[in-house]
């Protein structure tokens, strides 16, 4: 039987109010990563009101949510973490009470990325509704840390609780685009040392920071010349954090370092990447020391995951079954091709796909621009949309494309 893809439209246009409402109360329950447990209580209730079939809470803190108990299995993921709200005087509203309108809704995280999460929970109550259950199971993931420490909560859920789906959609922000890649990162310390001597006869001592800044414009020339890809676009550094230790404002500095952040293009390595700078003149005259930052940040629950802080780059093929279940989804719903392209920034597709190699495909509500902005928002029409095509998905993957 075919898909009544306007029934799954009017279904989730039905349920624009409840959507709405509760994203705005997760936007209303502070949740940076590593506390995000009041939220994900929030959203376990919502699972449990619209009809999933199980939900459960793992030792990381995510929620998993399911439907369904076909052979299939189908992961759908939100990351519902946030970052801070930066300088409150820059909110023209605040950030959690927020406001909505016909059109919008404000707030921190509406677009980066409880939207997301918000369409999902509505999903699964449409499919509900519908009866669209087949030989699939789709799990419903709201994963934390996510903005900590990308991945990591995947890493959690393939190694300790052994779930390894078909494929993940990911609900990132990609206004309604289908997104199938997105470079990678890594987060890289480089340090000086020095000699303290008084400040009034520095030549006593050895300057870490002075032995440093040659390394800064060595740095900003590597950026230029780094790896690029047709699709993906160019490898890129910045130098995002400098610290310096000394006895006292009167001394030489005798340390200095600097975080570095990388973004990886496709057939870049981390070990070229670390290779790279150890390599600058520099680096080598000031016998600097080149290494990875590791993440042992607890998690709400306790739990400690400890991972290096390298997060590949993943490019899913156009061909691949799971991009086809999405643009067939979409032109179904919505009588047009979707845009297919990338993300700019970093998701939990570094683990899905790029340490794990299962396939990760992204489709979320919101926009890139609105992510970790002041006077964030996200677009009701596209709440909407998300739903009934995370509603449509399952069925359309069974129907044509699984083996």
């Amino acid at each position: 039987m075919s898909l009544d893809f306007e029934k799954i439209v009017e279904k989730a246009e039905f349920y624009r109010p409840q959507i709405s409402a509760f994203l705005r109360d997760m936007i209303a329950i502070p949740s940076e990563s590593c506390d995000e447990e009041k939220v994900i209580q929030r959203i376990k209730r919502e699972m449990e009101t619209v009809g999933f079939d199980k939900v459960e809470i793992d030792p990381m803190g995510n929620v998993l949510g399911y439907i369904g108990s076909g052979k299939h299995l189908i992961a759908m993921d939100a990351h519902i973490d946030t970052v801070g709200i930066g300088n409150r005087d820059n909110w023209e509203h605040d950030p959690y009470t927020g406001y909505e309108d016909d059109e919008v809704i404000y707030g921190r995280g509406g677009s980066d990325q409880e939207g997301g999460m918000a369409s999902l929970v509505y999903a699964g109550k449409i499919i509900k509704d519908l009866g669209l259950e087949k030989d699939y199971t789709l799990l419903v993931t709201g994963t934390v840390q996510e903005e900590d420490c990308d991945g990591l909560c995947w890493q959690y859920i393939i190694e300790e609780s052994k779930i390894r789906p078909e494929f993940v959609v990911s609900t990132e922000p990609t206004s309604l685009g289908v997104y199938r890649g997105q470079r990678g990162r890594m987060e890289i310390l480089v340090e000086v040392d020095g000699i303290s001597a008084h400040g009034s006869a520095p030549e006593r001592g050895d300057n870490a920071i002075f032995k440093m800044a040659p390394i800064l414009t060595e740095l900003q020339e590597l950026h230029l010349r780094l790896q690029d890809d047709p699709f993906l676009g160019k490898g890129s550094l910045t130098v995002s954090e400098i610290f310096s230790t000394s006895p006292s404002r009167c001394a030489v500095a005798d340390g200095c370092s600097i975080s570095i952040d990388r973004r990886l293009t496709y057939g870049e390595t981390w070990e070229g990447a670390l290779d790279e700078i150890r390599m600058l003149p520099a680096v080598q005259k000031a016998g600097a020391k080149v290494s990875m930052y590791d993440y042992k940040r607890p998690s709400y629950t306790g739990l400690v995951y400890p991972t290096e802080c390298y997060f590949p780059c993943w490019v899913l093929e156009e061909e691949h079954a799971a991009c086809k279940t999405l643009v067939d989804s979409y032109q179904g719903l919505f009588k047009c091709a979707p845009l297919v392209d990338k993300w700019t920034f970093s998701t939990n597709g570094v683990s899905i796909m790029g340490r794990y190699n299962i396939p990760c495909i992204g489709f979320g509500p919101g926009h890139e621009d609105q992510a970790h902005a002041p006077n964030e928002v996200t677009w009701k029409d596209e709440l909407v949309k998300a739903a009934a095509m995370y509603a449509a998905i399952p069925s359309i993957y069974v129907d044509k494309y699984a083996v």
